[in-house]
Order: C-alpha cells, then sequence, then structure tokens
C-alpha cells in the first residue's frame, strides 16, 4: 500500500512518521527550510518525551513519487485549490484522496441525498478546482485530532491526541477506508471509521468557527476567551446559529453548546490555530472555518447575524495583517 501525504507540515508530519515508524510506504511533499531538512536529517518525532528520527522519502516533486493507492491531504483548506494540478501525478485509476482539511469539507454534498445532493461550495473550493481536479466520488473524508507542531525544520512535536475519525461520504463501511483505518491501527493511531462523519465534521467545527476568529480579534487563550462572559456569549451566539444550520442538514448533535464551550475552556491557556497563523504571519483559514458556514446559512435560508459580524472583523483583521486572500 503506497500513502503519500501532501502538505507533511505538523499533522502530516506527524502521521508519516508514525506510518514510517510502522514500516508503511510512505512518502512526504513538503517544501522550504521543513523539505530539506527531513531530506538532509530525516524526520524527527518528539512524542511523550521521546525523540526519534526516520529516513522518509520527502520531495516537492509529485511527479518524483508517481501514483499511490492514498493521497492524505493535510494542507490548510485555502492552500488546497491551487495545488490541486500539482497533484496529478500522484493520482491513478484506484487513488483515493483523504480530505484531512479543517472546516466544511468541498466534499460536503456528495451522497448525502435529498434536495441539496451536489451542492458546491464556493466558499472552500472555488471554481470548483477539487470537485472537477478531483472528483468526489474519490474522497474519503477524515476528521483530525491530534495537536503538534513543528519546532524547527525537520522536527515535529506531538502536542495531544491520535485520532483519525474516516468516513465515507455515503456512511457505508467500503474496504478502501478499512484498508485505510488498518494501517494507520498498525502505526498507533486511531482510526475508527464512521457512518456519521458529518456529526463529527460539525462538533470540531463548532468549536473552529468561534474559539478561533474570536482568539484572532482579541489575543486571549482559550481559557479566557471561554469563561468571559462578553466572547464566551459571542461564542455561543455563533455555534447557536451553527447548530441551526446543521440540524436542517441533519446533523445531530451529542452535547449542547454550554458544553462544548466548557470544554474548550478546560483546554486551558491555548492560543488557537488562527491566532498562531496572525502572529506567524500566515495565511488563516478564515473561508473554511466561517465562510463555509456563512455560505450554508444562505443554502438554507438561515440567519447568521452573530456569524456575519465576526467574519466580517476577522477578514479585516487579516487583510490588514496582508493576511487573507494570500
Amino acid at each position: 500500500m503506497k500513502i503519500c501525504i501532501f502538505g507533511a507540515g505538523a499533522i502530516g508530519g506527524y502521521m508519516g512518521a508514525k506510518l514510517a515508524e510502522a514500516g508503511a510506504e510512505v512518502s512526504l511533499v513538503a517544501r522550504g527550510p521543513h523539505l530539506a531538512a527531513m531530506r538532509d536529517k530525516g524526520l524527527t518525532l518528539i512524542e511523550e518525551g521521546e525523540t526519534k528520527t526516520f529516513a522518509v522519502n520527502a520531495s516537492d516533486d509529485p511527479a518524483a513519487l508517481g501514483h499511490q493507492d492514498y493521497v492524505i491531504v493535510t494542507l490548510k483548506a485555502h492552500s488546497v485549490p491551487p495545488v490541486v494540478g500539482k497533484m496529478a501525478p500522484l493520482i491513478g485509476p484506484e487513488t483515493t484522496i483523504v480530505s484531512g482539511v479543517n472546516g466544511v469539507p468541498w466534499w460536503y454534498f456528495h451522497k448525502v441525498g435529498g434536495a441539496l445532493e451536489g451542492t458546491r461550495l464556493a466558499s472552500v473550493d472555488p471554481g470548483d478546482a477539487q470537485w472537477n481536479g478531483f472528483g468526489p466520488d474519490r474522497v474519503l473524508g477524515c476528521v483530525v485530532y491530534p495537536a503538534a507542531e513543528v519546532i524547527e525544520p525537520g522536527v515535529v512535536k506531538h502536542i495531544e491526541g491520535n485520532r483519525f475519525s474516516l468516513g465515507e461520504p455515503d456512511g457505508s463501511k467500503s474496504e478502501r477506508a478499512t484498508r485505510l483505518s488498518e494501517a494507520l491501527g498498525k502505526a498507533g493511531l486511531k482510526a475508527p471509521v464512521r457512518p456519521r462523519l458529518r456529526d463529527e465534521i460539525w462538533v470540531k467545527l463548532w468549536g473552529n468557527l468561534s474559539f478561533n476568529p474570536i482568539s484572532a480579534l482579541t489575543h486571549a487563550t482559550l481559557d479566557v476567551l471561554c469563561t468571559d462572559p462578553g466572547t464566551r456569549g459571542v461564542a455561543r451566539g455563533m455555534m447557536l446559529e451553527a447548530q441551526e444550520i446543521a440540524e436542517k442538514l441533519g446533523v445531530k448533535f451529542p452535547i449542547d453548546v454550554d458544553r462544548r464551550i466548557d470544554g474548550g475552556a478546560a483546554v486551558g491557556a491555548h492560543r488557537t490555530s488562527m491566532l498562531q497563523d496572525l502572529d506567524a504571519g500566515r495565511p488563516m483559514e478564515i473561508d473554511a472555518l466561517l465562510g463555509s458556514v456563512q455560505e450554508l446559512g444562505r443554502v438554507t435560508e438561515t440567519p447568521t447575524p452573530t456569524i456575519d459580524t465576526v467574519l466580517a472583523l476577522v477578514t479585516l483583521r487579516a487583510r490588514v495583517a496582508g493576511l487573507y486572500g494570500a
């Protein structure tokens, strides 16, 4: 089984290191100093106080890697559409694209059934680049839970979590999903195949769409923004609007809004990924986390006044910093 991780930064690097340790035939697509370090010194993983280094097949040229059984995409959502064409050499007749990207996925309405079947989302797939370039029948969904960071080129530090939930758009337990689940399991990762992956997508998105932009606007850590009455109220308003949209789409939430916010507070003094991107001068995942939910509000005829307000503010914040539309 040939597995390529496209976008082997923190999460992709963590997954790649675990697969390499288990002896899987894995290749990594990366760029810049991180790629150079992996080629020169190998990929180093720091996990639970242990440091291990693995020789990996890393490249910035997909054509050098050939057709794959699985291409696991772990880029930021806005980075994927521009590189669909570059990924073509990896994709053969039987290749599965595993979409491990935050936010509402571009394939969301594939095999969902009902009046919205086949609906395409411009906020996450402008110009239908992925829908037309990959084809939705190739896709296997993935909700990424681990936290990791690249602490220096070629060195990934695992922070917490090891679950990558998988799911077919139609909810079936397919052979391709089962095979990948087993391969990830052999690498010490949890990869359950879920019949209702969209429910998990929304529970994760619930926090991301609210906590991320609020933190970028206030520079507050999770424990603060989830307990301050004002910002907690804003987050709660955004999440209730999102819940109304999701439930119209058939999603079932296993917990309520206040428990989800309390869960965020319990994480402690954590700086969200959007705040980290702002501070580091990296483009922010605004469209995937907020723009997509606003778009779904229009699709389902659901008002989103709180989301609209926060989206306008964080978009301007990003534009002022030169980090939107990049």
